[in-house]
């Protein structure tokens, strides 16, 4: 691995030389060497320095970002000779959309940490849209994501389980008490809390209003499925979530779902990948995935 640039990274990151020594067990004159020949390599400066705070200017943002990427690719090459000794170990970065990185993903790594200790998974939450795309972008080993996304070239998608998506309500609220099943044209008029743009939920909810044939008016949109759930039990409105994310809520009488004509709306879940190798630890982590089909329906 190139050290001038391990050296770089980590500078930025901490945003102080003598920290960044500290992290890397070197001497404060040795990092900033190490800074000054990148720069001349370079042909420009990488950092504004104050007696405040070091920070990236255009071009340190540039190598910043490129270099995660090589030196993200070292560690996976790495990662590939050592599966030869059929070793399951290294690091793995995880990257999962909100609902299935927040309900589904933390048992996952509890049982990977416990049959593959080697492994060292660091983990990315984001809506679909930016999942993929660090995917597509070797920032992220693998990605799981839910509902439709744009599958760039060179991308693997793999679908592996079907989420079903409800519609739920506060207790307190007046369709928690509607008898029969509730129309589209009843919901139209009702408050909506979303997800943002981007997001495989706010994707599902779009679906959802196309086959209800309705087009609400009165929305507010929110960045987590948590935030939303809050704010459908204070009574803000009503949304549209998936029936993983609600379990607890509804068996503590938090939230209701909605008996609603056309529903559940069914989606799916899929892994994302874009490198052609695959680790052992990938391929470990993804068996793992796949073997919670029974458990994410």
């Amino acid at each position: 691995m190139d050290q001038h640039l391990n050296v770089f990274i980590t500078v930025a990151e901490k945003q102080n030389f003598s920290r960044a020594a500290e992290e890397l067990h070197m001497t404060q004159p040795a990092v900033s060497q190490y800074i000054r020949v990148l720069e001349e390599n370079m042909g420009t400066r990488l950092l504004e320095r104050t007696n405040k705070y070091v920070r990236l200017n255009k071009a340190g943002e540039i190598v910043y970002h490129h270099g995660k990427e090589i030196i993200g690719l070292y560690e996976k090459m790495q990662n590939l000779v050592d599966d030869l000794a059929n070793k399951a170990t290294g690091s793995l970065s995880i990257g999962a959309s909100y609902t299935f990185g927040e309900y589904v993903l933390p048992k996952i790594i509890a049982e990977m940490q416990e049959v593959y200790p080697g492994i060292k998974p660091e983990i990315t939450i984001g809506n679909t849209a930016d999942i993929s795309e660090q995917v597509m972008t070797r920032r992220l080993d693998v990605g799981i994501v839910e509902g439709h996304f744009k599958k760039e070239q060179h991308m693997e998608v793999e679908a592996f389980a079907n989420d079903d998506m409800v519609i739920i309500a506060s207790p307190r609220h007046p369709l928690a008490h509607h008898g029969g099943n509730i129309t589209g044209a009843v919901l139209e008029h009702e408050t909506w809390i979303l997800r943002e743009l981007g997001s495989g939920t706010r994707s599902s909810a779009e679906a959802v209003f196309e086959r209800l044939n309705i087009t609400p008016s009165n929305t507010i949109h929110f960045s987590s499925t948590q935030s939303i759930k809050e704010a459908v039990e204070a009574g803000l409105g009503i949304s549209l979530l998936s029936q993983w994310a609600i379990q607890k809520d509804i068996r503590n009488g938090d939230l209701v779902c909605l008996d609603v004509a056309e529903l559940p709306f069914t989606r799916q879940f899929s892994i994302v990948t874009a490198s052609p190798f695959q680790t052992k630890a990938l391929q470990s982590f993804i068996d793992l995935v796949k073997g919670h089909q029974r458990t994410v329906r």
